[in-house]
């Protein structure tokens, strides 16, 4: 993977992480068209730099994780499910993320639903998120596990459907998004790029972690570095201009462009184009 390559993929990442289009399709997209989506650093990239769009949550929204320690127990609870169906499923949850035609269909049927939510929900009008609300918006987080749904569409679709009005819903998405993304972030890089299982890391086998930093070259790193900045800075205007975008619009055209992109990629399947996640 070349460094410009990187900046690529790394601005599709901050683009997308946090609108309800998916990052996951549009990676998909984006790494096979560069002819790149099968090369082991890709997908250790991919999961990485979530690490700098997660930064940027934080620091654009830094006085609200500073509140009250209430702030912190609302998104515990909406984390929890996330939670204890990712580690119980994991296995299948990663059979669904190899499939491409899973994440095509999910783009399409998503974006039908996008069309219709500002009408379901038209009546959402609180702008703070209860204790309740937090846990049902982690249920439908859960929903996200399946490719192409789109974490983010799915928390608002659930803050939504609890009253919340939609600048208040996306908000809360984007912070209970610092502990979802960490955790499947740093979960992810253990196992798929250290090749470590959890029992090494509780037993702090040190000669196992030691030996699994080698498969890490410093080319690497240096890749890691560029596409987190750019992921970061990225994601900070992706989310200044989603928030003002829908207060005003909705997700009307979201829904539009969702399923175009899974018309898109289902196109390109039966093409015969080779697309992997």
């Amino acid at each position: 993977m070349s460094t410009w390559q990187a900046i690529i993929l790394a601005i599709v990442e901050g683009l997308t992480e946090f609108l309800p289009v998916s990052s996951t399709g549009h990676m998909i997209i984006a790494s096979s068209l560069m002819g790149i989506n099968e090369l082991p650093i890709t997908k250790i990239f991919e999961v990485n730099i979530q690490f700098g769009a997660i930064l940027s949550v934080v620091v654009l929204y830094w006085r609200r994780f500073l509140q009250s320690f209430d702030f912190y127990k609302k998104l515990l609870l909406a984390f929890i499910p996330a939670a204890v169906i990712g580690f119980a499923l994991n296995d299948v949850i990663d059979a669904m993320l190899e499939s491409v035609v899973i994440t095509a269909i999910m783009l399409v049927l998503g974006g039908v639903v996008l069309l219709f939510v500002d009408k379901w929900f038209r009546n959402a009008e609180k702008d703070e998120v209860s204790y309740k609300n937090a846990l049902a918006i982690g249920v439908f987080q859960c929903i996200a596990m399946i490719p192409g749904v789109s974490r983010s569409a799915a928390s608002i679709i659930g803050g939504m459907s609890q009253g919340v009005n939609r600048k208040a819903a996306a908000e809360f998405s984007f912070f209970l998004a610092v502990p979802t993304m960490l955790a499947a972030a740093t979960y992810k890089l253990i196992t798929d790029l250290l090749q470590l299982e959890l029992s090494d890391l509780i037993k702090f086998d040190i000669v196992k972690i030691q030996n699994s930093f080698e498969v890490i070259q410093p080319e690497d790193l240096q890749l890691l570095l560029v596409g987190n900045v750019v992921a970061f800075f990225v994601a900070m205007a992706a989310i200044s201009f989603f928030i003002s975008f829908l207060t005003k619009y909705g997700f009307k055209l979201f829904g539009y462009y969702r399923i175009a992109l899974g018309v898109v990629l289902l196109a390109l399947l039966a093409m015969g184009v080779d697309l992997k996640v």
